[in-house]
């Protein structure tokens, strides 16, 4: 089949290689370049890096819904659109374009998890399992039929990042079905249930905020979901500290206040949450570098409380 593809991070780069093996892309499609890091260095998506190295032609408009976005699109005669994390919502005279429609891949078993950030949240909200979706894209928020869907367990102390290259592994596998499903007409888009159905919002940096009130779990499951991005974070003292990593213990609180260091004596980090102790096992204080649990311990002056 003859391929358009739009994506810009990460996630996309695995579909887009197994795609252009596969089938003919005739342009791909993706964010303009951004400045980057302190030094606000203009850096290409990861998308384009890896058009580049397979040489295929690159489009990178401000606004895809824009007529001469839509020209340029249409004048790729592609069958079908490829969507991976492509970061703009696409409008009916763009996703319509296409005979073979536009379709769209997608880190969550749909219906739960509509939205940018399926990864996070599924992690956040202690799910056991997500996987990857192909599904039609429409005017609404990842409401199309869907295609195909392969489900995929959750490591119980897997990170959002960790997560997100299995899936998007995966997702190369799906879409590559899915497509040969479509060629062939053996494959039938079914309509989304109207049970289950949840919303995976984008995530801001407050997202991250540790209640230590909370249960032992829900702040280990909060910390991989936001691991790498936007990451979770308490304050000791009024400064910010990033937590990075966790490990649920089984011991009880006890008369801990929740966020207080407790049990020095064992020579690791544990904190009392509003069930049990958690140790972080890596942390990092502002503009300085990670550090593992028992340094930070080490470096605290007396009693300790995460706020």
């Amino acid at each position: 089949m003859r391929v358009a593809f739009l994506g810009t991070s990460q996630f996309a780069c695995p579909a887009l290689s197994a795609v252009a093996e596969k089938h003919e892309v005739s342009l791909v499609v993706t964010q303009p370049d951004r400045p980057v890091g302190r030094h606000a260095t203009l850096t290409p998506p990861p998308v384009k890096a890896t058009a580049t190295q397979l040489a295929l032609t690159v489009f990178q408009p401000e606004r895809i819904n824009r007529e001469a976005a839509i020209d340029r699109l249409r004048n790729a005669a592609a069958d079908v659109f490829v969507v991976a994390a492509y970061g703009q919502l696409l409008k009916p005279a763009v996703f319509d374009l296409p005979p073979f429609g536009t379709i769209n891949i997608h880190a969550s078993l749909l219906p739960a998890y509509r939205g940018g950030a399926p990864i996070h949240w599924a992690i956040i909200r202690g799910e056991t399992q997500t996987g990857i979706s192909t599904f039609y894209i429409e005017a609404g928020m990842d409401t199309g039929d869907v295609l195909l869907k392969r489900p995929i367990d959750i490591d119980p102390n897997e990170t959002a990042g960790e997560l997100e290259n299995r899936l998007a592994a995966l997702g190369a596998e799906t879409i590559l079905e899915t497509l040969s499903g479509l060629e062939s007409g053996d494959l039938k888009a079914v309509p989304q249930p109207e049970e289950g159905v949840s919303m995976a919002p984008l995530m801001s940096r407050d997202t991250g905020r540790i209640d230590w009130a909370a249960p032992a779990q829900q702040v280990h499951d909060l910390v991989r979901g936001t691991n790498p991005w936007p990451g979770a974070w308490t304050q000791l003292d009024g400064e910010r500290v990033k937590v990075h990593r966790t490990a649920r213990t089984e011991v009880d609180r006890g008369s801990i206040s929740s966020g207080e260091v407790a049990l020095r004596d064992t020579n690791r980090l544990l904190v009392a949450t509003g069930d049990r102790l958690i140790e972080l096992l890596e942390v990092q204080r502002v503009g300085r570098p990670r550090i593992g649990g028992v340094a930070f311990l080490h470096g605290l002056r007396g009693p300790a409380r995460f706020t």
